[in-house]
């Protein structure tokens, strides 16, 4: 039932998604800084004639680190479409994970094989938090090249920078893959190009809704109808608490053990 019930959210959202994409016939160039109000306001349009565009904290006017407006557009784009990216992935992680499918080799060296249930955020506190230490490492040194800027590669908040691309890494580094296209497909055309960023920004915002749906029908009773009648397992963790310890909180109280309280030394 629960693998039945997961396949079927998860293909009516792709269909949603699908719905909320338009094809436009028109020749578009491609998206690039310097990007304005005026643009946003067109592509908010192409992305859900319905709504439009819609800004209620005015962030399309605004100037983040004094860098001015339109690099601080680049900012927030670039930010949205690497959360949609994030989010897409976490729903599919989250669907993979209730119907039980795992990696067949262990998880540790020592042959400890990976967790086992069909409760997503329980098999994450599972996991010693050494492993989840090494997974935000990675994530931290993907973020840190990500942030620069190469011969072949803009930053997003440049002139000329393109949000949500990611530079390639040197070829001395075990000839890692291009995270951009990591399978080498061909070059397609702006129009293409364009029609492909519009399905990606609509399938990472509906991601975003659904992951968050599936983490609050399981911590929060009838917060999500379409999921009530026990369809998710309950979870009683804190979903926000990605360690089993809170390493602050435990600084905090050795620095108070030690004495010394906001970082002054008691006489």
């Amino acid at each position: 039932m629960m693998q039945r019930v997961n396949v079927f959210v998860f293909l009516l959202c792709c269909q949603i998604a699908l719905a909320f994409t338009t094809i436009s016939n028109e020749k578009q160039a491609t998206t690039c800084l310097r990007e304005t109000k005026e643009d946003l306001v067109v592509l908010a349009k192409k992305l859900n004639p319905l709504i439009g565009f819609y800004d209620p904290l005015n962030l399309a006017e605004a100037d983040l680190f004094d860098n001015g407006n339109e690099a601080t557009i680049g900012f927030l784009r670039h930010a949205e479409i690497k959360h949609g990216r994030v989010a897409m992935a976490a729903f599919i992680g989250y669907i993979v994970h209730a119907n039980e499918i795992r990696f067949p080799f262990p998880m540790k060296l020592d042959g400890t094989p990976f967790p086992q249930g069909d409760n997503p955020p329980e098999l994450w506190d599972a996991i010693p938090d050494a492993g989840k230490y090494q997974i935000f490492f990675l994530i931290f040194l993907l973020e840190l090249w990500g942030e620069t800027s190469t011969e072949n590669h803009v930053h997003y908040m440049r002139e000329g920078g393109i949000p949500g691309k990611y530079p390639d890494f040197p070829p001395e580094l075990f000839n890692l893959p291009n995270l951009f296209n990591p399978f080498n497909f061909p070059e397609r055309n702006d129009q293409a190009k364009e029609r492909g960023l519009r399905a990606e920004l609509n399938n990472g915002r509906l991601a975003m809704i659904g992951i968050m749906g599936f983490l609050a029908a399981q911590t929060v009773p009838e917060s999500v109808p379409s999921l009530r009648n026990h369809v998710l397992p309950d979870y009683q963790g804190e979903v926000m608490a990605p360690f089993s310890e809170n390493a602050i909180i435990k600084a905090i109280d050795a620095v108070r053990e030690a004495g010394c309280l906001y970082l002054v030394c008691k006489p």
